[in-house]
């Protein structure tokens, strides 16, 4: 019966194929010749008649493995999906074949994959998903046109992804046999498929990877060391070139990853914090995964609370100054971290932080301290400043104060007068006294740019009496513009 299923599947002529030629030029060939691909995106592949195979459920069950296999082989053929017209009913058996091999390990709970059946899945999956992309999928960032691109082959790739997950996570396969095929090499394959700017695609392939994160120990270490080093490539060499595309799903994977870590942590783990999360702040991208990147660092901080003033030193040395969507992005991650810190290290970084808060307090963008301003909304960090108001409310007072004098939204300037009375009420005398200094400063200031303007009249009408001698250049300043001053 095995010869028969055999006898169904594609053979090459032995004779020389007839073919013509397209509009294009390429040839065509007809019948059942052969055919080679000539797209940029996909791996060359011969393309050929394809008959399908009998069903599963027409064979034993002690045969069905091998026209498992079998199925496997005929869908190693690909197409060119760039021209829906062309090779649509070897597609369509294609496709059927695929739905078939999905719903037999989704279905199959006795039969165990054997190491042809793992052999040739894994030859089957990076035949259809590996693949190169185009130099244009990883210089678009600068580009206006926010849309996804959207890859035509994927009515045959959601299949093929839906059958590679099925068959990782089927209680079938043996992970000690199949380390052997799904190795490093084809992990590696995976993750340089990232860069799909299909979101669908990614999807599936994050999917993909955590799965086999949980299911092959042996190669844990591998894949945190292979996602690291595409987060360095990212941080340090590409960023400027290439969107986030990737990078969220990615942090997503390891933010499970992190959840996971036994304590106490070990280095490896607190390296990756130092040296890619805390980086991964200044790309210009950061608000297309800034979410899942701000989740990993609040997993590390819950894991071990000491991480916390770390952290918040790395975002203070990141701060955006020009980009004000990502200081507020930064001020509601800041209010995460503060808001899980023990006070001992919250008092390592409170005065720079404040120092920062209060610059944000004072910002033009009334959207930047709306949100500086909100975090006295929040019942933690209220405490911990109220415990150490004697070092901050002499930071914020000059702020607040310059706020409710001038700041031209209403919104931002009720919020600035309701922390004012909050700092009143925590502490009046000190309040009185930051206030009796503020004025003395104002003062002090003053006095100090009224003299400076009178030292610079003096000098002007110094020199403007001062003849001039021989070939020496005398900047004079007008005289209506001297009492203007």
């Amino acid at each position: 019966m095995f010869k028969q299923f055999l006898s169904k599947l594609p053979r090459k002529s032995s004779s020389k194929p007839d073919s013509t030629s397209d509009p294009s030029g390429s040839s065509v060939v007809r019948s059942n010749s052969v055919k080679r691909m000539s797209s940029a995106v996909f791996p060359s592949s011969v393309v050929a008649g394809i008959e399908p195979l009998v069903p599963f459920k027409d064979v034993p069950t002690s045969e069905k493995l091998n026209l498992f296999v079998s199925k496997l082989s005929l869908c190693c053929v690909t197409f060119d999906f760039s021209d829906q017209t062309k090779n649509s009913l070897e597609k369509d058996v294609k496709r059927q074949t695929l739905l078939e091999l999905l719903d037999f390990v989704s279905s199959s709970s006795s039969v165990r994959f054997t190491e042809p059946a793992i052999l040739a899945m894994c030859k089957m999956s990076a035949v259809n998903l590996f693949r190169v992309f185009p130099p244009s999928y990883r210089e678009r960032n600068d580009s206006d046109d926010n849309d996804p691109t959207f890859e035509p082959a994927w009515p045959h790739l959601q299949i093929v992804y839906d059958l590679l997950l099925k068959f990782i996570t089927s209680p079938c396969l043996d992970a000690k046999l199949a380390k052997k095929y799904l190795d490093h090499g084809f992990i590696l394959r995976l993750l340089e498929l990232f860069d799909s700017e299909d979101p669908r695609e990614r999807e599936c392939l994050k999917t993909i990877l955590h799965r086999v994160y949980g299911k092959f120990m042996v190669h844990r270490p591998f894949i945190r060391k292979a996602m690291s080093n595409i987060f360095y490539s990212f941080v340090f060499e590409t960023t400027e070139k290439r969107g986030g595309g990737g990078i969220a799903e990615l942090l997503e994977i390891f933010g499970s990853i992190v959840s996971g870590f036994a304590l106490p942590l070990k280095e490896e783990h607190k390296i990756f914090l130092w040296r890619v999360l805390i980086p991964l702040h200044k790309a210009k991208s950061v608000g297309g995964y800034f979410h899942q990147l701000s989740y990993c660092v609040t997993q590390f901080i819950d894991k071990e609370p000491k991480l916390g003033s770390v952290v918040i030193k790395g975002l203070l040395k990141f701060w955006p100054v020009t980009n004000s969507q990502k200081e507020v992005m930064f001020l509601g991650e800041v209010e995460e971290i503060v808001e899980v810190m023990s006070l001992v290290e919250f008092q390592k970084v409170m005065v720079p932080l404040f120092l920062r808060i209060a610059a944000c307090v004072n910002s033009c963008h009334f959207q930047v301290s709306e949100r500086a301003l909100f975090l006295w909304n929040n019942d933690q960090i209220v405490n911990l400043i109220a415990q150490n108001r004697q070092a901050i409310l002499p930071i914020m007072f000059a702020a607040l104060a310059k706020n409710a004098e001038s700041h031209w939204n209403q919104s931002v300037l009720n919020l600035t007068l309701n922390v004012r009375k909050m700092f009143c009420e925590m502490d009046e005398a000190l309040f009185m006294s930051c206030h009796t200094r503020f004025q003395e400063d104002e003062a002090e200031q003053c006095s100090a740019e009224e003299k400076r303007k009178e030292t610079w009249a003096r000098l002007e009408k110094a020199a403007s009496m001062k003849p001039v001698t021989g070939k020496t250049a005398v900047l004079v300043t007008p005289l209506a513009t001297s009492i203007a001053c």
